[in-house]
C-alpha cells in the first residue's frame, strides 16, 4: 500500500488500529483509508466521494459521511474548514505542522517552523499558560516575478 507522502501514515496502520477498537472494516471504508493513504493532499468529502466512485461506484456520498465522522471521532483524520471553506480532511499522524493555503488555488502547504513554535511557547510562558494544543493558518497569494 501507498505511504501518505506528506505524513508518511499508511491506511493499513489505521486499519489495525480501528479493527482493535472494535470497528469493523467494510469495503468501503477500506477504499477510503486507501484514499486517505495514497494522497499528500488535504480532500473534502465530495472529492474522497469521487476518489472512491472511480474505485467502487455503489459507495455513497452518505457512506464517505459516515466513515468520515467515525474517523474524526476516532482521532484518525483531522477536519479542517480552511478560510471558512468546505470541511477538507487530513490524516493523523502525530508530527505537528502548520499550514499554508494559497488563496488562489486553495493549495494546501504543509510547514514546520522551529522559530514560530518557540515564539509560541514563549508568548504562552509570558502570559502564565502552558499551550495544550493550537492550530495555525497562514493565507496568501504567491508572489508575482517582478
Amino acid at each position: 500500500m501507498a505511504e501518505n507522502s506528506a505524513t508518511g501514515a499508511r491506511p493499513d496502520d489505521f486499519e489495525s488500529r480501528l479493527r482493535a477498537a472494535g470497528i469493523r472494516i467494510t469495503r468501503p471504508r477500506k477504499i477510503i483509508l486507501e484514499i486517505l493513504g495514497d494522497k499528500a493532499d488535504h480532500p473534502g468529502a465530495a472529492e474522497i466521494y469521487r476518489r472512491a466512485q472511480r474505485i467502487d461506484p455503489s459507495i455513497s456520498l452518505a457512506t464517505v459521511y459516515r466513515t468520515m465522522k467515525l474517523l474524526e471521532d476516532f482521532g484518525a483524520v483531522h477536519r479542517h474548514a480552511f478560510d471558512g471553506g468546505p470541511s477538507r480532511f487530513e490524516v493523523v499522524d502525530g508530527d505537528h505542522h502548520d499550514h499554508l493555503i494559497d488563496l488562489d488555488t486553495g493549495k494546501v502547504i504543509e510547514f514546520h517552523s522551529e522559530t514560530i513554535e518557540r515564539l509560541q511557547e514563549q508568548i504562552a510562558d509570558e502570559l502564565g499558560y502552558d499551550i495544550e494544543h493550537h492550530r495555525l493558518e497562514l493565507y496568501g497569494r504567491k508572489r508575482r516575478e517582478r
